[in-house]
């Protein structure tokens, strides 16, 4: 009896369920990398699949919560565009993820279509070579970085700064219950981030990703005392049909005080992210490429001037070609469009809003982040770099409508 009651039940809901049209009006920018977010009707089809103007399927992934997701790679300015979302054949073989965050090795892997797109390093003692003096070495942040031909454009423990880690994300000058501290420079045994946990991993059709703990630990008091409690939420998407092909992944920094007291940031020229790039870029000469949003690819000229965007790139690979990323800020950032430290001899550049003035981190307060990255193989493209940020930072609403 129960059995033909869910039998009876799953034929009424597949009959009641409703198709539905979404459209996105028209951009007023060029718009490249936009995720859709919106929430699915109670009464839409599940499964559903959604198919763009012209017939094509467009992966779709759902949340627990009915948060329904999909990419759309490119929408032209003035260009409205419009999808259909109907039931899916529930006999269809599922496919297989595109977005696979997995653990591998000791350490979290993520690939996008079957090919690497980027690790995060979960082994403190896996180092790339010896001598790297203990005080420095940690886990909890991203390197290699791979480009969609599979260059690496990223460094781990670079020889001149061993103290530099691919993505990283700590403070530098920090003023902590009346001490100075710097979990940026672990050399100088004041301060250190580590990794506490990675405590989730998901896998998906249009994106997958990682949350991951990690603290800040003031070493200058009699006994160390954590200052921060800090969590990282990356989400790596599917790009399919973009062109030029990119790998497209967000990071958001939640930083929270772990005392009762305030961590004071003074003024300063960098700290509180970094992106470091490949070895073969390291020296002051053109082998490091910048570009930043406001067209400046002179690297002293550009440093400490504010950005919505900047690119590192290179040579790289067996090849030579050129690969690089681009690295864009929310405009929900604090002080956005935050100055930059592009470093005169090293292929290295940190977001900065303390260049600006002295900045608080208050108790019950936490500080809020948002990065998106671009990763290209070739030449950087102002303009398409410019379309990923609008899509970045204004993406269009769905408009829902039963059909």
């Amino acid at each position: 009896m129960l059995r033909l009651t869910a039998a009876l039940c799953a034929t009424v809901l597949a009959a009641s369920a409703r198709d539905y049209r979404l459209t996105l009006a028209p951009a007023t920018a060029d718009r490249a990398g936009q995720v859709i977010a919106f929430q699915l009707p109670a009464d839409a089809p599940r499964p559903a699949q959604l198919r763009d103007a012209a017939g094509r399927a467009v992966a779709l992934q759902t949340d627990a919560d009915r948060t329904a997701r999909f990419v759309v790679p490119w929408q032209k300015a003035g260009e409205s565009l419009a999808f259909t979302l109907s039931a899916a054949n529930p006999k269809a073989p599922l496919d297989p993820p595109a977005v696979v965050a997995a653990p591998d090795g000791g350490h979290l892997r993520v690939s996008v279509g079957g090919a690497p797109a980027l690790v995060f390093r979960l082994k403190r003692d896996d180092l790339p070579r010896e001598g790297i003096t203990p005080h420095i070495v940690r886990a909890g942040y991203v390197h290699p970085v791979f480009s969609p031909s599979g260059k690496i454009v990223t460094d781990d423990y670079p020889s001149n700064h061993p103290h530099h880690h691919g993505i990283w994300a700590p403070w530098t000058k920090v003023s902590f219950q009346g001490r100075a501290t710097d979990f940026w420079n672990m050399q100088d045994k004041k301060g250190a981030e580590d990794l506490v946990a990675l405590d989730r991993s998901w896998s998906g059709p249009v994106h997958g990703g990682f949350t991951a703990r990690l603290q800040s630990t003031d070493l200058t008091a009699p006994t160390p005392v954590k200052a921060l409690d800090t969590t990282w939420l990356l989400t790596a998407y599917d790009l399919p049909g973009a062109a030029p092909a990119a790998r497209m992944f967000e990071l958001t920094v939640t930083h929270a005080c772990a005392t009762a007291k305030p961590v004071v940031l003074p003024e300063y020229h960098y700290g509180g992210f970094g992106l470091r790039g490949a070895a073969g870029w390291n020296g002051p000469g053109p082998a490091a490429r910048f570009l930043t949003s406001e067209g400046e690819t002179d690297r002293i000229k550009g440093n400490n001037t504010r950005v919505r965007w900047c690119y590192l790139g290179g040579a790289a690979g067996d090849s030579g070609g050129l690969a690089g990323t681009a690295v864009l800020g929310h405009p929900g950032n604090f002080r956005a469009p935050q100055p930059v430290r592009l470093h005169p001899n090293m292929p290295y550049f940190s977001l900065v809003p303390q260049q600006l003035g002295a900045m608080r981190i208050e108790p019950g307060q936490p500080y809020v982040t948002r990065y998106r990255f671009v990763v290209t193989d070739g030449a950087p493209d102002r303009a398409r770099l410019d379309a990923y940020w609008q899509g970045y930072a204004h993406p269009a609403a769905a408009k829902i409508e039963a059909r």
